[in-house]
């Protein structure tokens, strides 16, 4: 999710840390030791790091509580984001979605929140019967939705939008994003292209076998 982020230039991350967050910090600490070649000298006490090539990222991790919604996560990074519009997405979902054109979207609009709005695939195979309803005229398999458009995730905010947040209990889809559709300050960019939330061990294989292919489609770097 990062890598999508970084391809389009944007850098500084702000990551909401819960529930093991403390490996994440772990990996941050140790980044070097995962993505390069080093020689330890044990005669010497030293620990040399062949640093290739490392991501132009600062960021910053927050412990924001094991049991805090997503609304609550939001508002205790207040402090560091400053008073700049800025990204916003959950930590279980890829898309190939075109951050730039999304936050140019986000300024045309002149709205408080932008969210992306996607047509997410069906899961089953759909049948259609006959009028007797017991013989099969045509089966598609796995066919697209419904045609209704959910939120996908993705999200251009401007600071302002904390302040429909009222504590670690709320659920940022809910109250915050309502209120904002009742005074018209919720744009919905759509997004046709690849959307992929993973929420089940089923979606987890689905992306594993993805990323293994020649052209995962959200990769964007």
């Amino acid at each position: 999710i990062m890598k999508i982020y970084s391809a389009y230039g944007i850098n500084d991350f702000i990551i909401c840390c819960g529930y093991k967050g403390y490996i994440i910090k772990e990996y941050f600490a140790n980044y070097f030791l995962h993505m390069s070649d080093v020689t330890f000298d044990m005669r010497f006490n030293q620990m040399n790091v062949h640093c290739g090539y490392a991501e132009p990222w600062r960021v910053t991790l927050v412990d924001t509580g094991d049991k805090t919604m997503t609304g609550g996560r939001l508002k205790r990074v207040r402090e560091h984001i400053g008073n700049e519009t800025f990204c916003f997405t959950y930590g279980d979902g890829v898309s190939n979605v075109n951050i730039k054109n999304l936050i140019e979207f986000h300024k045309q609009e002149k709205t408080l929140a932008t969210l992306t709005a996607s047509q997410p695939p069906g899961r089953f195979g759909a049948i259609h019967l006959g009028e007797e309803q017991t013989k099969i005229t045509s089966f598609r398999e796995k066919p697209e939705g419904d045609g209704a458009w959910v939120n996908s995730g993705f999200f251009v905010l401007e600071p302002e939008v904390i302040d429909f947040i009222a504590d670690d209990s709320t659920v940022w889809e809910q109250e915050p994003l309502q209120k904002l559709a009742q005074i018209d300050q919720l744009s919905a960019y759509k997004h046709t292209g690849f959307w992929q939330p993973m929420d089940t061990l089923r979606d987890k294989h689905y992306l594993e076998e993805l990323w293994n292919s020649d052209n995962p489609p959200w990769k964007a770097w």
